[in-house]
């Protein structure tokens, strides 16, 4: 039986809707969530999904989040591997309220997801913000900023940044963001219903421990907004600490102005002066912790120079890139080391800026190697939808399509030889290279599935 800290719940008294004997209730039930969002740059069609979408439950506060009955293997559903849809913890989809309330997103947007990784908030806001928008993607830690990378990748964008930076880091972008969101290292009580381990690495002390990074991400990020510009504060943690009090010591500190949220009241998120609550015993969702903060006080924005100078494809080079894809009007190529990436929207105005200010380790669409001036193709390629124009694909059945993404032979061959996608039910999974007895495939080691069965 789950055995929650006393100091956890005797420090929760007081806290805004708090309920301790329905709370406790809901931690020993041994309910278990899932939660889906599916991606809007690939699905289009709910038929192609292996759940029927308008049988399900929607999650209220986001526009395609759903519940599912059960938890699947996602690990053996080549739809996931797609990234035709993510698996995200409901509550902390209510990101969408607090950006689509507070901002125009019909404006091109310079957006900041600071401790993005693995990137559930990162895609969530790359589905909301306009093609024309960038959204720089940072993790400070570098086995989890490649989770970041993959996911990003995986998610099809080609307005995305990835970097893998200190909070501190960013303070030469002064006045940069028009919107914030810091995601903040919390102490995590909000997950002991899904990470029962988690209890046992709870304390007071890891809490005050927390309190102090809390702060310290926020002064050093707090500049990098414009006048104006909305910072999302968010943690998965019941700790009021870590919550309201953050909040409360940013307004007194740097005078912010919290944005108040229209809630809607079946919702069952709980309103507060200080921001916006979510108890497991009163939503369909995990403990989670919400605040939109306006910056009001005039910040110098930083002048938007660089000495770098981005290297375009020769033409030689160009004409073995165009056999995959034409280039759009909004669209660059880059060249750097023999590999080729592009860029789009407002990447062409502030990449070459930001690869002089942050340890940037992807951005756009890598679109694969010069080999020859010929292009060999890379997985980012195969994933975005948008760049992928009028390549041959071949469509598996379900045993075919697993066998690839475990990097093993497929039991029927493509009719067609040469370069081209494969595909499930319409949607990349990778690359693979034909030829008449055997196929080369290029799906990425790194990603392939380990297991052999369920």
């Amino acid at each position: 039986m789950m055995k929650l800290p006393d100091s956890l719940m005797n420090s929760l008294t007081n806290a805004n809707g708090f309920n301790r004997e329905a709370f406790e209730a809901v931690h020993t039930s041994g309910e278990q969530i899932t939660s889906i969002r599916i991606n809007p740059n690939k699905i289009k069609d709910n038929a192609v999904l292996p759940f029927t979408i308008d049988t399900l439950p929607p999650v209220p506060w986001t526009t395609n989040g759903y519940y599912l009955p059960e938890r699947p293997s996602f690990t053996f559903d080549p739809l996931f591997h797609a990234g035709t849809y993510y698996v995200q913890e409901a509550s902390s989809m209510f990101v969408e309220q607090a950006l689509r309330q507070t901002t125009d997103l019909s404006q091109p947007l310079k957006v900041l997801d600071l401790c993005a990784a693995p990137g559930g908030k990162s895609t969530h806001l790359q589905s909301l913000i306009s093609p024309h928008s960038l959204l720089v993607s940072n993790e400070v830690i570098r086995s989890r900023a490649n989770i970041l990378k993959d996911n990003i990748i995986k998610w099809g964008a080609d307005n995305v940044v990835i970097t893998n930076n200190d909070p501190a880091h960013f303070k030469p972008l002064t006045g940069y963001f028009d919107v914030i969101l810091v995601d903040a290292p919390c102490s995590g009580s909000g997950l002991f219903r899904r990470d029962e381990e988690a209890i046992a690495e709870w304390s007071e002390d890891n809490v005050n421990l927390c309190c102090q990074r809390q702060q310290r991400i926020l002064a050093d990020i707090w500049p990098c907004l414009k006048e104006g510009g909305i910072l999302i504060y968010s943690t998965c943690s019941f700790s009021q600490k870590e919550d309201e009090d953050i909040v409360q010591w940013m307004v007194e500190e740097y005078n912010a102005l919290v944005k108040p949220l229209t809630l809607q009241a079946e919702w069952g998120i709980v309103a507060g002066e200080n921001g916006y609550r979510f108890w497991p015993d009163q939503v369909k969702g995990e403990g989670f912790f919400l605040a939109c903060l306006q910056k009001q006080t005039p910040e110098a924005e930083v002048a938007i120079k660089t000495k770098r100078k981005t290297e375009s494809p020769a033409k030689s080079q160009l004409t073995g890139i165009q056999q995959w894809l034409a280039p759009a009007a909004a669209q660059q190529f880059i060249v750097h080391e023999q590999t080729v990436y592009a860029w789009s929207g407002m990447l062409l105005t502030q990449g070459s800026f930001l690869l002089d200010k942050l340890k940037v380790i992807y951005s756009g669409t890598k679109l694969g190697e010069l080999m020859r001036d010929k292009l060999i193709p890379d997985h980012a390629l195969a994933m975005n939808p948008a760049l992928q124009g009028k390549i041959q694909s071949a469509d598996l059945d379900h045993d075919d399509a697993i066998a690839f993404l475990q990097r093993k032979d497929i039991k029927q061959l493509p009719a067609t030889k040469g370069w081209q996608l494969a595909a499930y039910k319409g949607h990349a999974l990778g690359w693979m290279n034909v030829f008449p007895n055997r196929i080369n495939n290029y799906y990425p080691k790194e990603l392939r599935i380990l297991k052999d069965s369920l």
